[in-house]
């Protein structure tokens, strides 16, 4: 199940099309970035035509990141707090918005970033949270 979670992410961060994507004038060497906290949020937010994209965008960047934040502490022991769950979502992320920035048909977005570590935060919370659930049933049932 990681391994396809992990593929999938692979996919849709370096190959799924990019509909039309785009962060203003192109930098140097054609590459499209944000290094300035919550601009794209703001701008996806205020200035979208429509209320569904900007939603998808937002909501989908956190979800994208939350199986992340479940399945390494299920996997990996060592990996069992969520400041660890937090560092390497930022570290994941953080490559992959290096690997965007090198590919100049992607868009790298510190945003991103910000939204990514979201996502790997609440998946860590919601296993924590399972696991607590799931000891009190085991318990209750004793």
């Amino acid at each position: 199940m990681f391994t396809l979670y992990m593929g999938a992410l692979v996919y849709v961060t370096f190959f799924a099309w990019n509909h039309g994507a785009s962060l203003g004038p192109e930098g140097p060497g054609g590459r499209n970035y944000n290094l300035t906290p919550v601009r794209s949020i703001y701008r996806i937010a205020v200035f979208s035509p429509e209320w569904v994209a900007p939603v998808r965008i937002l909501i989908g960047n956190i979800i994208m990141f939350m199986p992340l934040g479940f399945f390494l502490p299920l996997l990996f022991r060592q990996v069992r707090t969520i400041l660890r769950i937090v560092l390497v979502g930022f570290f994941v992320s953080l490559w992959i918005e290096v690997m965007q920035f090198l590919l100049t048909y992607r868009v790298a977005d510190v945003d991103d970033l910000i939204l990514n570590v979201m996502g790997a935060f609440s998946g860590g919370v919601l296993y924590f949270a399972m696991r607590s659930a799931k000891r009190r049933v085991y318990l209750f049932n004793v």
